[in-house]
């Protein structure tokens, strides 16, 4: 099977670490143009440069933060109108902080509801014309396995990710007759940044060290391991490819079998 990407153009958000960043690899080695979307314009321009390219390849920065809902319209609007593409977009940042839910306050829901379903909606609003006047297109939103079974300890995020799965499911029913497909890649425990900080407070809260949490995370994973972003990156190329055409309104887990659930 030959997953090509020649000819696409994707918008990548968190494109310059963990799995963002494997997304927007894989994806450059698949043929396809990259746009990379984060708020360091440094670490933007050195993965730039390090992105493979056939020769035919031309891969773009956005620096904009999700904090800012405003500022990442503002930017992905102007891209476009400047004659940008946008074949495939990957909805991809940083989730909510840990915490029980009893204490979270507005503000966090507010801001975790701002930086993941208004910036979905506001990309998916500009990119959609051009995907349905070319009558194909790709939405991939990066998500987590608290969709189908909440994680302890991750109350404002559980809520959220499940909002952004809805988000997807009647979106993709909408926008299907036009060859456009709408789909959530449910990460389980993956070698992120993120997952080393809820390493970290699981050893602070049960008074234990890193490498214990760690294995007793693992332990719980059928697989016996950690999951690597390049692993998450694969379905998203599978998925953003023609091989994916049929497939749309789906929550797919990537946990090495971890979550309980059908």
């Amino acid at each position: 099977m030959n997953i090509s990407l020649e000819g696409k153009t994707a918008l990548i958000g968190g494109s310059t670490q963990g799995i963002g960043l494997a997304i927007a690899q894989l994806f450059a080695d698949c043929g396809a143009n990259i746009v990379l979307l984060a708020r360091n314009a440094e670490k933007l321009k050195q993965v730039q440069s390090s992105l493979s390219n056939n020769g035919n390849q031309v891969h773009d920065i956005l620096v904009a933060d999700y904090a800012d809902p405003v500022l990442v319209e503002l930017v992905v609007r102007n891209f476009i109108e400047q004659g940008g593409v946008c074949d495939i977009v990957v909805n991809n940042t940083g989730g909510p902080p840990p915490g029980a839910i009893e204490h979270a306050t507005a503000e966090e829901f507010l801001a975790a509801f701002s930086s993941h379903i208004l910036i979905n909606q506001k990309i998916a609003q500009l990119v959609l014309p051009g995907m349905k006047q070319r009558q194909w297109g790709r939405i991939l939103n990066i998500v987590s396995t608290s969709v189908k079974q909440p994680i302890a300890g991750l109350g404002v995020s559980n809520t959220i990710r499940g909002a952004t799965a809805s988000w997807a499911k009647t979106l993709s029913n909408e926008i299907a007759k036009h060859n456009i497909t709408v789909n959530c890649i449910l990460p389980g425990a993956t070698k992120t940044g993120r997952l080393d900080a809820i390493i970290q407070r699981k050893a602070a809260q049960q008074n234990i060290s890193e490498e214990q949490a760690k294995q007793s995370m693992e332990h719980e994973i059928p697989a016996g391991r950690l999951g690597e972003p390049r692993e998450i990156a694969g379905l998203a190329a599978f998925l953003a490819s023609d091989w994916g055409a049929y497939i749309t309104g789906t929550n797919i887990a990537v946990d090495g079998g971890r979550t309980n659930t059908l």
